[in-house]
Order: structure tokens, then C-alpha cells, then sequence
């Protein structure tokens, strides 16, 4: 499947962007965020915990733990941010290796090995003060179907 591209115009667009897609996830799902500082990962993020049923005011960026799980009504999420790892022996001493749910992770560009080969990578840009560009691109059957039902891709 080519690479989807969206474009959400508000924060609460992306954010609603998040709520559709958390909807759909499902145990063994990993979704990769890409970009720069404040291309809109955490509203992003912040709307797929709301969808898979994890309440909104308890997410908080995970910069400094680099994980934080949240056992969401459908499906326990796992949202993690790499910004501050040294590599994947660090990243390994957290057990994300060892963990089961859905996964979510920014910053997945400073440690690419930890993406699997099936995924959805969301790569997120800057284009003005509001308007942010996502481009979808989807590894794996499952993930492919992920897109396709989230996007209509």
C-alpha cells in the first residue's frame, strides 16, 4: 500500500485523528511517530489513548520514564517516547521488549530497530502554526488493514 497523506488544520483535529485511529487498535499493534518538536505527536497520542479506552487525563507524555501503560477499557496501551534514550541497550533495560498490548511510540526515528517489521509509521510535519501534515505508511497486512480502516486508505 502507498503512503496515505492527511492534513488536520487545529490540535483538536489531530487529536480527533488519534481518538479513530486508538479506536482500532488491537493487542500487537505498534504505531510509529515521527517529527519535529511540536509536529503534534502528544495531541495525537493523547487521542489514541482516549480511543482505546484510557482516560484522557491519565496520559502524560513519557519522556522521562520512556514507557507509561495504561490498561485502557479494550486494550492495554503502551505509549513510549524516546527522546531522551542513549539506544536500544537503554530502551532494552525498560522491558519494552517483554511487554504485550498496543503500542504507540515517539520519537521511533532515534531508535528504529525497536520498530518491528509490522507497523503503521505516522510521520508527522509542521506546515504552519495550526496545520500539521501525517503521512501514513503501513508495514504488514495487519497494518496495512489498520490504515485502510482508519483512513479509508
Amino acid at each position: 500500500m502507498e503512503p496515505v497523506e492527511v492534513l488536520t488544520r487545529s490540535a483538536e483535529e489531530t487529536r480527533a485523528l488519534g481518538l479513530r485511529l486508538g479506536a482500532l487498535l488491537q493487542t500487537g499493534d505498534f504505531v510509529a511517530l515521527a517529527g519535529e518538536l511540536g509536529a503534534g505527536k502528544t495531541q495525537l497520542a493523547r487521542g489514541v489513548a482516549e480511543g482505546a479506552g484510557v482516560d484522557p487525563a491519565a496520559v502524560s507524555s513519557p519522556t522521562f520514564s520512556i514507557v507509561q501503560s495504561y490498561a485502557g477499557k479494550r486494550v492495554t496501551l503502551h505509549h513510549s517516547d524516546f527522546y531522551r534514550l542513549k539506544g536500544e541497550d537503554e530502551l532494552f533495560a525498560t522491558g519494552f521488549y517483554d511487554l504485550e498490548g498496543a503500542f504507540l511510540v515517539e520519537w521511533i526515528e532515534l531508535v528504529p530497530s525497536a520498530q518491528p517489521q509490522d507497523a503503521l509509521r505516522l510521520e508527522l510535519q509542521v506546515i504552519d502554526s495550526q496545520t500539521r501534515r501525517i503521512r501514513a505508511i503501513a508495514f504488514g497486512a495487519r497494518h496495512q488493514q489498520l490504515l485502510e480502516d482508519w483512513l479509508g486508505g
